[in-house]
């Protein structure tokens, strides 16, 4: 009985971190909706008077870009901005032989006028922050835009963002990622359908309170000044804007979250870009949360409230190790129920878990109706994209566990970056690309394993006790069936 105590202690703590995380994001729903009810009436530079019109950097910062270097800087070139309040900085690391190809391209803008440099480093300190910090050194710009290969800012974007920097107290404008390639694959759905989780309900929710939000590494704009006063690019962690955002806000900056103001971007269209993408923010979180901990606990210049949801949103990525936890000792749990009669009562508390996946349900349909609409076939469509995501994003959580852990223990690794395809339509192809990965992880034999496991765990839903079965868990032993197997047969078959 000693083995099975031990499984209900930990399956019980995981799903009760998983429910407070639940009512977190409740929370934030309320918090939401109730912004809709508000204007907001900031003070903003009118930019048609040239005397409040500010300079302002934007910094590219790039890692071997073949596919998509030209057309971010052909759509960079189009911003809509007086080229005398202007500067570009090319931030290049890359080690292939896009260098000179980029410099060409450089030379040419700089004909049109456009005061545009290609800054290079001989090595890669600090990876993407360290080009960064290496750029705001010799930065003209009162504010610092950046933007990753993969954004297509519109003309107009400095011109949406710019005018809030009048009040003095904005260290960071942050803007909402839209998806040039949303449609391209049920990869590419279910990681728009997160994504667009955090850029409404969380940093709208988070934002109107006045909790802490973050600065989401590109289609932002700092406050020259914030960045200097909080301590400047660090490059100790995997996330290094969420490492800055949460120095800046302890210095007591404020951030504004424009929903309104979407930046375009590529979804990765590969398992194996994704993977790698998931990898290091995920591990980027549990190495803030390190990092951060203490230093939220023992601020004195934020609430309470602030302070749990702060660490809360430290602690995103650890849940998929408490997913992971739960899915794993699920099984086990099944047989211990239907053992042990006198514990049965005890397993109404498995029911936490149901209602934190409603929470879910109800809090992301908020989410997809502002963006996809409502109604009833809207809604229909919405079960089968919540049912695809939930599959999808646990098929995950064997590998994003395992990020998460290194970060909490302090592992170091490289910052591995994310291959990007210049994919805008269904008819655009990733095959062939370079900068692809062409081994396997380790941890995709291991998911194909859990696959075979939770196959076990629908095959024990018919057998296990003396009443004809038990199908309490059914779904989602179901869901997890399916989400592993998805992310261990897109694995080993999409390679290029």
């Amino acid at each position: 009985m000693i083995l099975e105590s031990v499984i209900i202690v930990i399956y019980t703590i995981a799903i009760l971190l998983i429910f407070m995380y639940a009512l977190a994001q409740l929370n934030l729903l309320y918090n939401y909706l109730s912004s809709k009810k508000h204007q907001s009436h900031c003070e903003k530079y009118d930019l048609s008077n040239p005397n409040e019109i500010p300079y302002v950097t934007i910094q590219l910062p790039v890692y071997n870009e073949m596919y998509v270097m030209e057309r971010l800087l052909d759509n960079i070139a189009k911003i809509d901005y007086p080229k005398d309040k202007l500067e570009i900085q090319v931030l290049d690391d890359s080690t292939d032989d896009t260098i000179p190809q980029t410099k060409a391209h450089i030379e040419t803008l700089q004909q049109t006028g456009l005061d545009i440099k290609h800054i290079t480093r001989t090595n890669r300190t600090g990876f993407k922050a360290g080009a960064l910090k290496e750029g705001l050194k010799v930065a003209k710009g009162e504010y610092i835009a950046i933007f990753d290969a993969d954004f297509l800012p519109q003309p107009n974007w400095l011109q949406r963002t710019i005018p809030y920097f009048k009040n003095k107290t904005i260290g960071v404008v942050q803007t909402r990622w839209s998806h040039i390639n949303r449609n391209y694959s049920i990869l590419t759905k279910i990681q728009a359908f997160a994504l667009d989780a955090h850029f409404t309900l969380e940093q709208v929710g988070r934002n109107s309170k006045g909790h802490f939000i973050n600065f989401n590494g590109t289609a932002g704009v700092w406050r020259k000044t914030c960045i200097i006063d909080a301590g400047n690019w660090e490059g100790d962690t995997l996330t290094e804007d969420l490492d800055l955002s949460y120095r800046a806000q302890l210095k007591n900056w404020k951030f504004k979250y424009l929903e309104d103001v979407e930046t375009p971007a590529e979804l990765p269209v590969v398992i194996s870009a994704a993977r790698s993408q998931q990898f290091r923010w995920n591990k980027g979180g549990a190495e803030n949360f390190r990092k951060m901990l203490w230093r939220v606990l023992k601020s004195k210049n934020i609430s309470l409230k602030t302070k749990v949801h702060g660490l809360l949103h430290l602690l995103n990525s650890t849940m998929f190790l408490n997913v992971f936890i739960v899915a794993v000792l699920s099984i086990p749990m099944l047989y211990i129920k239907n053992e042990y009669e006198h514990l049965r009562a005890y397993f109404y508390f498995m029911s936490f878990f149901v209602m934190s996946t409603i929470i879910f349900f109800v809090c992301y349909w908020f989410m997809y109706k502002q963006i996809y609409g409502s109604g009833f076939k809207k809604f229909f469509s919405y079960i089968g994209m919540f049912f695809t995501f939930f599959s999808i994003a646990m098929g995950f959580s064997l590998h994003n566990s395992i990020a998460v852990l290194e970060g909490h223990i302090g592992k170091r690794s490289e910052f591995v970056r994310t291959p990007k395809f210049n994919i805008n339509s269904l008819k655009d192809s990733w095959k062939g690309n370079k900068y692809l990965r062409k081994t396997l992880s380790p941890h995709v034999i291991i998911e194909g394993v859990l696959m075979l496991y939770f196959g076990f765990g629908l095959y024990s839903a018919f057998v296990v006790g003396d009443q004809g079965g038990d199908f309490g868990l059914f779904p989602f032993h179901l869901m997890l069936f399916i989400g592993f197997g998805y992310v261990f047969f897109k694995s080993i078959t999409s390679k290029a």
